[in-house]
């Protein structure tokens, strides 16, 4: 089975490794590499490096739908695509090329969180499972009949950065059984239930801005969804404090949200819309992260004193 894989994050890899290992996988498509840092230096994506690790061929396209792309695709005559966070919809055209279509792998339940960002929405929103989905690429996003499906658990410590480690893990097992099915000719799919489809947004950088007058469980999934990026911040006396993990308490305090109602050796508690938030976990501006109780040892804070409660 010839193949060619669509994907940008690291999310990726693990897919990749089973179509390295099962099929005779052609190339690797995946996004330009971005410039990052001071010095704008462009950095490829991280399925670019294992390609060129493992001697396959690397394609980024700037642009997908004038022709050359496909034209390219063409080329190369693959039996199967497998899609798994490539970042960017594909047009009929395209879909149309390999002759057993595009599978996409999606780290969610189906019909629930299509869209881009299904992991953080899912921990945002305080679920305690999700799963991963093998669905067929069609033109509306995500919408595709399913081709197979595994629910996963998502532990009260997890964060964006676990979980995705985690279902990258499971995508690539259940990538494995389809490629099987597809090769005994024994795969089928099931339309979703459009009626119950649920859509997440792109997360951005804004989006890790904590909003003090929330319950403090919301918070503390804004916390974990925002690992390892944006990373939830609020400002301190005129600095931005990048806040890495935080723990929701029982109790409660007649203050303002954003307040700081305690500072123990090793948490700065905080007033919220609901309940008290203990910070664990921080990083300030030219700084590395530290516990709390570290940051703690060269610098004082002022019970009473506030956030911004934006």
């Amino acid at each position: 089975m010839r193949t060619i894989f669509f994907g940008t994050p690291e999310l990726g890899i693990p897919a990749l490794e089973v179509l390295r290992r099962r099929t005779n996988l052609l190339a690797v498509v995946c996004q330009p590499d971005k410039e990052q840092g001071r010095g704008r230096k462009p950095v490829p994506p991280p399925v670019k490096e294992w390609a060129i690790q493992h001697g396959v061929t690397v394609c980024q396209p700037e642009k997908l739908n004038d022709g050359t792309f496909e034209a390219w695709l063409r080329t190369h005559a693959p039996d199967l695509c497998v899609v798994a966070a490539y970042g960017r919809l594909l047009k009929q055209p395209i879909l149309d090329v390999p002759r057993m279509g595009f599978l996409n792998i999606h780290p969610s339940l189906l019909p629930k969180y299509r869209g881009p960002s299904p992991i953080q929405t899912s921990i945002l929103n305080g679920e305690t499972k999700t799963g991963v989905t093998i669905m067929k690429v069609t033109l509306e996003m995500d919408a595709g009949p399913i081709m197979l499906q595994v629910e996963a658990p998502i532990y009260p410590e997890d964060t964006s950065l676990s979980l995705t480690n985690r279902l990258a893990q499971v995508g690539a097992t259940l990538l494995n059984e389809a490629i099987t099915l597809l090769e005994t000719g024994r795969a089928s799919f099931t339309p979703q239930d459009d009626s119950q489809a649920t859509y997440c947004k792109l997360f951005e950088k804004s989006d890790g801005l904590i909003h003090w007058n929330k319950p403090a469980i919301a918070i503390h999934n804004l916390v974990r969804a925002a690992i390892p990026w944006p990373v939830a911040f609020s400002s301190y006396r005129g600095e931005t404090m990048r806040i890495f993990k935080t723990e929701p308490l029982q109790s409660t305090a007649p203050a303002e949200p954003g307040t700081i109602t305690e500072v123990t050796k090793d948490a700065i508690i905080v007033a919220t819309g609901e309940g008290t938030l203990a910070i664990r976990e921080l990083q300030m501006p030219g700084k590395r992260r530290m516990t709390t109780a570290e940051f703690l040892r060269g610098r004082k804070i002022d019970v009473g004193s506030k956030f911004e409660t934006t």
